[in-house]
């Protein structure tokens, strides 16, 4: 490959959500998709699904959780393509409602993999974005709707626009002991884990499109979260009113904005509208 050539990544796309962004990616990209999944018989048995229906896609295996594999599909990047054009943070996981973990265990291993890989994937990977490039984060109105739920500290935390990096990993590390203390509701918490680490997703998307725009501004590098909606995955339980197809049409069309485009920048984007979650309460289940 010629470090010329232009490269989209999709983290967690061996199935639902994310498997469709690479599927519309393969489409409408010009250049390589490399799909992404933890378990590599997964994501080739995906790659294959796609090539079956005419598609090309790359295949490089990525656990977000392991700071070692996110610096070898760096390298990786590197070496083939001399960077990355588009990455689609798509990888995350949700227990179900009826879920027999202990919240604390539940709490600590959503954080580890919603917030604290999303965020490693990030500081490895924006140093090598190439000028134009798009980062998608996907997040969740949930992270909304538990921001409403905390305490109105909490909420003043989180809301504030010149909350650093650091601040917030200290938030949702002290949300994680808290649960294990089990006094994350005495202290302004809600009881969704999955909830508080998607708004810690949506507050980081802010603060790291921030800092592109102070240091690399002339490279018009835009960085979004979005809500793909409710959709019908394993991780709805089935459950959800969105095809996969559907909840991929905001992070995909986050994914391709015109080289020219200034906007939107550290937002959180549903059905291709900019939301004003840091405002009010929003009333949606998804």
């Amino acid at each position: 490959m010629s470090s010329c050539s232009r490269v989209a990544l999709v983290t967690g796309a061996n199935k639902g959500v994310g498997f469709a962004i690479a599927r519309d990616l393969c489409r409408r990209f010009s250049g390589d998709v490399v799909l992404t999944a933890r378990d590599e018989s997964r994501g080739q048995a995906a790659v294959q699904q796609l090539q079956a229906e005419g598609l090309s896609p790359r295949f490089h295996q990525l656990d977000i959780t392991d700071l070692q594999s996110i610096r070898t599909l760096r390298d990786f990047l590197r070496r083939e393509y001399g960077g990355l054009n588009v990455l689609v943070n798509n990888a995350g996981i949700a227990f179900e409602s009826d879920d027999p973990t202990p919240f604390d265990i539940q709490a600590e291993l959503t954080m580890k993999t919603n917030f604290f890989a999303t965020r490693s994937v990030c500081t490895e990977l924006l140093p090598i974005m190439k000028p134009h490039g798009r980062v998608v984060n996907i997040s969740s109105l949930q992270g909304s709707k538990a921001l409403e739920e905390c305490s109105e500290d909490l909420q003043e935390k989180f809301r504030c626009e010149t909350l650093s990096e650091g601040d917030l990993v200290d938030l949702m590390k002290k949300f994680v002991e808290d649960t294990r203390n089990e006094v994350h509701e005495k202290e302004g918490w809600p009881d969704s884990a999955y909830g508080v680490s998607k708004l810690g997703v949506t507050v980081l998307s802010r603060i790291l499109a921030r800092r592109l725009d102070e240091k690399r501004k002339a490279d018009r590098i835009l960085l979004n979260a979005c809500c793909p909606g409710w959709v019908q995955t394993d991780a709805a339980a089935d459950e959800g009113c969105r095809t996969v197809e559907e909840a991929a049409e905001t992070p995909v069309y986050l994914a391709l904005l015109p080289p020219d485009a200034t906007e939107p920048q550290g937002q959180l984007v549903c059905d291709k509208v900019v939301q004003n979650w840091w405002a009010s309460a929003l009333q949606l289940h998804v």
